[in-house]
C-alpha cells in the first residue's frame, strides 16, 4: 500500500483527501476509491480531467499513481485564457491611449 491524496478546488474552498491505495493503482482508481465526488457531486470522474501536481494527464484509467503523489480534479474553465489576455490587453491599451490624450 502507498499513501497518495486527491484534491479538488472550487474558487472559495478546497479539500484534499489522504488515502492508501494498491502499489498498481491508477489515478482513476484512487479518485474513485477517495470517494472525493460524493462531497462534490459536479465531480465527473468518468469525464472531467485530472493530473498530478499540476501537470495533466492524457489517461487517468491507465496511469499509475505513486507513493505521495497528488492528483488534481480539474474545473472545465470559464473563459479561454487566450481571450482573457487579449481582452485585458486591448483594454490597457485603450487606457493608455486615452491617458496620451
Amino acid at each position: 500500500m502507498i499513501q497518495v491524496e486527491v484534491a479538488f478546488a472550487l474558487p472559495h474552498e478546497q479539500k484534499i483527501v489522504s488515502l492508501q491505495v494498491a502499489e498498481d493503482c491508477s489515478i482513476y482508481d484512487a479518485v474513485i476509491q477517495s470517494r472525493i465526488a460524493e462531497l462534490y457531486p459536479q465531480i465527473d470522474v468518468d469525464n472531467d480531467p485530472m493530473g498530478i501536481f499540476g501537470k495533466a494527464v492524457r489517461d487517468p484509467k491507465s496511469t499509475t499513481i505513486r507513493a505521495g503523489e497528488r492528483v488534481e480534479i480539474y474545473r472545465p474553465l470559464i473563459a479561454d485564457p487566450k481571450e482573457a489576455r487579449a481582452k485585458r490587453a486591448a483594454k490597457a491599451k485603450a487606457a493608455k491611449e486615452a491617458a496620451e490624450k
